[in-house]
C-alpha cells in the first residue's frame, strides 16, 4: 500500500458522524494496517501535512496520531528523513519451536490477506492445566446464591444494616489514614482482640489476639495453610462426604486427597488410612458438613493424639456452629489441643452476610509470624476500614444479640420445613443433620438420582444441592438433597417445599425398575 492508496484507504473508512473522535479512528485504522501487513515494515508514511490535506483533517490531529504510533513502537521517525513503519513481526526462530508441515509458496498479497483474516484457535478446557481442568469440571458453585432452598446462606434481609451503616459512617467521618492502607500484622489488632474474647466464650478456643490472622474467609484461610505447610503431592485426609469448596482449594494446590468415611461419631479412619499418616487433615468436628453429625470426644482425643505422634496438621473448619438448636454450641477441637497441631478457621459471613468477606484463622503460637508474613506476601490484605466497623459491631454487643436473634429465627424456619416434610412424606424420607447450621439433608431412596432431582427442581424454581456432589466417588454412599432454610421467609417455606415435593415424587420415588425374569 503506497502513500496515495493509504490516504484513499483511510478516507473511505473514516466516519465523520461517529461518536469516536477522528483522531482515535485514524490511529486505530493505521495500527490495523501495520499489524495485518497492509503497511509492510519499511514503508514510508506521507508527511503529516500531506496526509492531513488528503483526509481533510487538522494537521495537529495527524501529528498526534504519528506521535502515538511512535510511542507504541509501530513506526520510527527520523529527523530529516521521515516516518517509517517499524518491523514488529514475531521472531520466527523463537516462535516456531515445533516443525510445521511444508506449505505451498504464496505471494505477499495472499500472505497479508491470510494474516488479516486468520482467527485465533478456539479456546476450550484443553487449554487448562490438569488441576485447572479438574477444578472447572468439579466446580460446585451455583449460578444462584439466594432463595429456597439454597444451603449455607443466612438471611441477609435480617441484617441490622442501619446499625452497621451508623458505625461505618462514624469511622469514615474520622477518615483515619491508617485504615486506608494495607493490613500488616495479620489484620486490625482491635478486631483480633475482640474476636479472641468472643471465641474464648462462644467456642471455648484457647488463643491470644496475636494468634488470630484475619482473612477473607475459610477458602483463603485453608489456602494459606496449605501453601505454607504442604508441598505438591502431599496427602490430606478429607471427610467423605465433605464441603466441595474446601476440596477444590486442596486439589488446586496439588494435594492428593484421601477421602476418610464418617459415621455417627464423625471422622472414622480405616486401618489403611492410619498406616499412611497424611500431611494434614481437614475436619468439621462440631457440625460435619454436610451430614451434620458431631465428632465424639473419644474421636477428638484420638485424632489429636494421632496428629501429635505423626506430625499431622489439623485444619478445623468451624463454619456455622453458632447456630445450634436445642443445646448450647459445642466446644472446639482447638480448645483440646495442647500440642499446637490444630489450625482453627472460621468466618463471620454465615453469622452476618456472605459479602462481608471477613474470616479468621487461629495459628499455633510457633507459626504466628510465618502466617502473618504469608498472608501479607500472597494476598496483600486490606479492608481495614471494614475490619474496624466489625470491631465496633462486636464490642458494642451487636454481634451477640444478632446471633441470638437469628438462632431463634432459623430454629423456627427449620421446624416449619421439618413439619412440611413430615406432612408430605411421613417417615418415608429421613431428615439428617438438622440439629445445627443453616441446612438439613433430606434422604432419598438408594435408587434415586439426586443430581437429576436437583436439575428438575431448579427448572421448577427451587434451589437444592445433591448430596452426591459432596462425595469424591461417583457412587456415593447416600443419596439426598441439601435444603437450606435460613434465607427463606417463614411463609414461603411451605409453598416452596410443595413444589420440591412434586419434583421428588415425579423423579425420585418411582419404583426402581426390576430386571425381567
Amino acid at each position: 500500500m503506497d502513500t496515495v492508496i493509504l490516504s484513499d484507504w483511510l478516507a473511505a473508512r473514516l466516519d465523520r458522524t461517529a461518536a469516536e473522535p477522528v483522531y482515535r479512528q485514524t490511529l486505530r485504522l493505521m495500527q490495523q494496517a501495520i499489524l495485518t501487513g497492509q503497511l509492510p515494515p519499511g514503508t514510508k508514511l506521507p508527511s503529516s501535512r500531506t496526509l492531513a490535506e488528503d483526509l481533510g483533517i487538522a494537521r495537529n490531529t495527524v501529528l498526534h496520531v504519528y506521535d502515538q504510533l511512535t510511542a507504541e513502537g509501530y513506526v520510527i521517525s527520523t529527523t530529516g528523513s521521515g516516518t517509517y513503519v517499524a518491523d514488529t513481526r514475531p521472531d520466527t526462530a523463537a516462535v516456531n519451536t515445533r516443525e510445521k508441515p511444508a506449505v505451498a509458496s504464496v505471494d505477499a498479497d495472499s500472505a497479508n490477506q491470510a494474516a488479516a483474516t486468520a482467527k485465533p484457535p478456539k479456546r476450550d478446557l484443553g487449554d487448562l492445566s490438569t488441576r485447572g481442568r479438574r477444578l472447572i469440571d468439579q466446580a460446585g458453585v451455583s449460578a444462584k446464591q439466594w432463595g429456597a432452598f439454597m444451603p449455607g446462606v443466612p438471611d441477609v434481609a435480617e441484617f441490622p444494616a442501619r446499625t452497621w451503616s451508623r458505625l461505618q459512617a462514624r469511622l469514615w467521618k474520622e477518615a483515619n489514614p491508617d485504615l486506608l492502607t494495607y493490613a500488616p500484622g495479620g489484620g486490625y489488632r482491635p478486631l483480633r482482640r475482640a474476636l479472641s474474647d468472643y471465641l474464648r466464650v462462644a467456642r471455648s478456643v484457647n488463643c491470644t489476639p496475636d494468634q488470630i490472622i484475619i482473612t477473607t474467609g475459610i477458602h483463603q484461610s485453608i489456602d494459606l495453610a496449605v501453601r505454607l505447610l504442604t508441598d505438591v503431592g502431599d496427602r490430606a485426609w478429607v471427610e467423605e462426604p465433605c464441603y466441595w469448596g474446601a476440596r477444590s482449594v486442596l486439589q488446586s494446590s496439588g494435594i492428593t486427597l484421601v477421602p476418610v468415611p464418617v459415621d455417627a461419631e464423625g471422622l472414622n479412619p480405616r486401618e489403611q488410612d492410619l498406616q499412611q499418616p497424611p500431611r494434614l487433615a481437614l475436619v468439621t468436628p462440631s457440625h460435619q458438613y454436610p451430614l451434620g453429625m458431631v465428632m465424639s470426644l473419644a474421636r477428638r482425643r484420638t485424632l489429636l493424639e494421632y496428629a501429635r505422634q505423626h506430625n499431622v496438621w489439623i485444619i478445623e473448619d468451624d463454619y456455622d456452629s453458632e447456630f445450634r438448636y436445642g443445646s448450647r454450641p459445642l466446644a472446639s477441637l482447638q480448645g483440646l489441643d495442647d500440642a499446637g497441631q490444630v489450625i482453627y478457621v472460621g468466618s463471620l459471613g454465615k453469622m452476618l452476610f456472605p459479602g462481608l468477606r471477613i474470616g479468621y484463622m487461629i495459628a499455633p503460637e510457633h507459626l504466628v509470624d510465618t502466617f502473618r508474613t504469608g498472608v501479607a506476601e500472597l494476598y496483600r490484605e486490606g479492608q481495614l476500614m471494614q475490619q474496624a466497623v466489625m470491631t465496633d459491631f462486636i464490642m458494642d454487643g451487636h454481634l451477640t444479640s444478632h446471633v441470638r436473634r437469628m438462632r431463634a429465627l432459623y430454629g423456627e424456619r427449620r421446624q416449619i420445613l421439618i413439619d412440611a416434610i413430615t406432612a408430605r412424606f411421613g417417615n418415608e424420607l429421613p431428615v439428617m443433620g438438622d440439629e445445627a447450621g443453616l441446612h438439613l439433608v433430606l434422604g432419598l431412596p438408594d435408587h434415586a438420582n439426586d443430581r437429576a432431582v436437583t436439575a428438575a427442581a431448579y427448572d421448577a424454581g427451587v434451589i437444592v444441592r445433591p448430596l452426591a456432589a459432596y462425595y469424591s466417588s461417583e457412587t456415593p454412599a447416600r443419596r439426598g438433597l441439601l435444603l437450606g432454610y435460613a434465607c427463606v421467609a417463614n411463609e414461603k417455606i411451605g409453598p416452596a417445599f410443595d413444589t420440591l415435593a412434586r419434583v421428588i415424587e415425579q423423579t425420585a420415588l418411582k419404583k426402581k425398575p426390576t430386571r425381567a425374569a
